[in-house]
């Protein structure tokens, strides 16, 4: 089990290190000069130099780079080119409104595709079966730009039911939720469905069956139980993809989150913040990854075997 731990973190932290060298490389080939946003073209030629300097982009890319990863060394990730506020400090009045609207998301998904793909799994050629399925096809085509206005101009403009955008309550939390979780609750839905039919086709579901017990028994104390194995392995590897498809469900309901704070920095140039909201999304997507890792393999021994060779 130590091996397998060990390799584990010893790979999130490979990934975590070309994730921040890739994201460094790339924002400074974007086109644009964060001093020239910040001075504006107008601005004379020794006011520019002197901002560059102060700011240290005065310095080739290789050094910047060593800087940078020095700072991360230290758990700094420098300052805003803007406000001069910390990076961690503005990541840190973002983050939970990230993270809240990604466990509604979570949760609106589980919600809507546990009784989906159960049903559509125990009525296997019915009319549940395919009134699931049409709703996964329906869920993973939609996208959220176009969902989200959508739902605004439904239950908020015509019904008046909730907020327009904002996080000033609760209310302004569940058009945002269900639109950045609709597509994963389709894929969610189709996977415990597959997940489903392929063990109720086992042995001790079928002596279950002989024993006397219920379907709904059967279903979900035994069945269950083992379906959400590979069920487990999604929801880690889709919670990146929320955090990701967060970016545009913030803008689109105004949801004071990292991926709106991500998009107005890439418009100031603002390239410390950028990389923080970056390095933050993907430090989350690799720790729930490992995370998921070493939690299937304490379920299945199996997996922990493998991984440890």
């Amino acid at each position: 089990m130590a091996d397998f731990l060990l390799s584990r973190l010893v790979s999130a932290l490979v990934v975590i290190l070309g994730v921040a060298t890739l994201v460094f490389l790339l924002i400074h080939l974007v086109p644009g000069d964060p001093v020239d946003v910040m001075l504006g073209e107008s601005a004379r030629a020794t006011d520019r130099e002197a901002l560059r300097i102060a700011l240290g982009l005065n310095l080739p890319v290789s050094e910047q780079l060593l800087v940078y990863f020095s700072n991360l060394a230290h758990l700094d990730l420098g300052r805003s080119l803007y406000s001069n506020l910390p990076v961690s400090q503005v990541l840190a009045e973002r983050i939970p409104a990230t993270l809240e609207l990604a466990g509604a998301a979570l949760l609106c998904a589980v919600l809507i595709a546990t009784p989906l793909g159960i049903m559509a799994a125990v009525r296997r050629g019915e009319a549940w079966d395919w009134g699931a399925m049409g709703f996964s096809m329906l869920g993973v085509s939609i996208p959220n730009f176009w969902l989200g206005p959508m739902l605004i101009l439904l239950f908020s403009l015509w019904l008046g039911w909730t907020p327009v955008s904002g996080r000033d309550s609760l209310a302004g939390l569940i058009l945002p939720a269900i639109t950045l979780g609709s597509a994963f609750a389709a894929i969610l839905a189709r996977m415990i469905r597959s997940s489903l039919l392929e063990v109720l086709g086992e042995d001790y579901v079928r002596t279950a069956r002989a024993k006397g017990l219920s379907e709904r028994g059967v279903v979900l104390r035994h069945a269950m139980r083992n379906a959400w194995l590979p069920v487990i392995t999604l929801l880690g590897l889709q919670l990146g993809a929320l955090l990701g498809g967060a970016v545009v469900t913030e803008i689109v309901f105004d949801w004071p989150g990292v991926g709106s704070l991500m998009i107005d920095s890439i418009q100031k140039r603002d390239f410390p913040v950028v990389q923080g909201c970056v390095l933050f999304i993907s430090l989350v997507y690799v720790l729930v990854n490992t995370l998921t890792d070493i939690v299937y393999g304490l379920v299945d021994p199996r997996i922990r075997l493998s991984g440890s060779r």
